[in-house]
């Protein structure tokens, strides 16, 4: 029986929300050069994957952290999951943008949390870490507890685990990079000689220089 790290790798190829190229990387927004690219928003498009992904956070919330008071999503990529997940556990919502709002309240939290509740952070993509730990900060800064993470997927790059160690955040994501790369493998969706670029750039991710072929 397949783990569910693997069904949701396969699910998320399967829509393109993670793409390999590593004979064409993608660049991102850092900079980095990179053979994939994930956007885990495109899983909203497609009902019965929405509705398993959201059950399966809803799970993962439930098995691994103490029962929450509220539910917080991520902006953006993570404020429609959250607000299912929070939905079907019957519990408040809010989100936490990246910056506060520029105008009227300036908010950085939009909803209403009340100090001393205890919060499960939705996240859609864990990559360095930072961005979801800022959420973090906002959180405990607004006089609350945060007792656990749940993500859809995680790059697994060594800084992420050490941030989220330091920060004493408990996280939690339905799958990650070497499931992924199994995933890929047993479907082909890339060759066996594909795995050692895949594998080399998640050990040095910021200074990867892709080996394109020629012709």
């Amino acid at each position: 029986m397949k783990k569910i790290e693997s069904i949701v790798a396969e699910k998320l190829l399967n829509i393109s929300a993670i793409k390999l190229q590593p004979e064409v990387p993608f660049v991102w927004a850092s900079g980095w050069n990179s053979p994939i690219y994930t956007d885990n928003r495109k899983t909203l498009s497609y009902p019965e994957l929405r509705t398993f992904i959201k059950v399966e956070l809803c799970r993962t919330i439930m098995e691994n952290f103490e029962k929450p008071d509220a539910i917080a999503g991520v902006a953006t990529g993570a404020i429609a999951q959250g607000a299912l997940v929070a939905d079907t556990l019957g519990l408040p919502y809010v989100y936490v943008r990246s910056t506060p709002k520029d105008h009227g309240l300036e908010n950085l939290i939009e909803g209403n949390l009340k100090p001393g509740q205890k919060v499960v952070v939705i996240e859609d993509l864990i990559s360095t870490g930072g961005s979801s730990l800022k959420a973090v900060e906002a959180i405990r800064n607004a006089g609350c507890e945060v007792v656990g993470m749940a993500a859809i997927f995680t790059y697994g790059f060594p800084v992420a685990v050490k941030r989220f160690a330091d920060a004493g955040v408990k996280l939690i994501t339905l799958s990650n990079y070497n499931s992924m790369l199994e995933a890929a493998l047993e479907t082909e969706y890339i060759k066996p000689e594909d795995l050692e670029t895949l594998k080399m750039w998640r050990k040095d991710s910021a200074n990867w220089v892709p080996n394109r072929k020629t012709e």
